[in-house]
């Protein structure tokens, strides 16, 4: 899990670090006060966040509050040295409140909590967005070292099988999906097309066939310069298709 630690006194987030680093997950950011906290959230997009309270400038229910507030927030625990703020750190929606010094056992348990809690949100989402509760869904849901992110359907060129998981090739990247070349296909079918038993395109990106050595065939894609193999199998269909665009 990528974290960012927030503690306006040194020691304290030293040892928070240290903590972290020693159940193995990775520090991407530490900070000071309620407003670096925010800025490092922004430009790292971790999974979760460790806050103190009473820091300056903005304390830590007011952080959080303003974390709340993002498209993909990080999972949020509370490390303080008072404990009369638990019930402003529910209402901050914060998964865990650990009272300094925390120890190392409470702090993993905190970080399976917000582990657990983030493959259970990457659920709802896919519940949410499955075809027989919510018909022409336009966005993906993908697991990324961000947290879940939403790719819209419109800016993605293709989907390829990759052992266990499905690659998506999008505007800005390639994430990996647990969705089935199958699922995607039927669910999408006035959008995707398949070329290959590994491989569905996005129909609005397709642009030509190119036939190489020995038979072959790859499609071209509007906008990149990567191109697919199309088996014989479904080279009869792919033409058909670029014939009607």
């Amino acid at each position: 899990m990528r974290i960012v630690v927030c503690d306006d006194e040194p020691l304290a987030r030293e040892r928070l670090v240290r903590i972290v680093k020693e159940t193995g997950h990775e520090v991407v950011a530490q900070a000071k006060t309620g407003i670096e906290a925010i800025a490092a959230v922004k430009s790292q997009q971790p999974d979760i966040i460790l806050l103190d309270i009473h820091m300056p400038e903005m304390d830590g229910v007011q952080c959080a509050q303003e974390l709340a507030k993002l498209q993909h927030p990080p999972a949020l625990i509370f490390v303080t040295a008072y404990d009369q703020y638990a019930i402003a750190a529910l209402k901050a929606n914060a998964i865990g409140y650990l009272l300094k010094p925390a120890n190392k056992d409470e702090l993993l348990e905190a970080l399976k909590k917000a582990t657990n809690l983030n493959a259970a949100q990457l659920n709802e989402i896919r519940k949410l967005e499955s075809p027989t509760s919510r018909p022409g869904r336009e966005h993906i849901a993908a697991r990324t070292h961000r947290g879940v992110e939403l790719i819209k359907l419109k800016d993605i060129y293709y989907f390829t099988a990759d052992q266990k998981y499905v690659k998506v090739r999008h505007k800005d990247g390639i994430v990996l999906i647990d969705d089935t070349l199958k699922e995607l296909e039927q669910e999408f079918e006035d959008k995707l097309f398949r070329v290959h038993r590994n491989a569905i395109i996005n129909v609005k990106y397709l642009d030509f066939l190119e036939t190489l050595d020995a038979g072959q065939y790859q499609l071209h894609f509007k906008g990149i310069d990567e191109t697919l193999a199309v088996s014989r199998r479904h080279l009869p269909g792919l033409r058909e298709k670029i014939q009607n665009i």
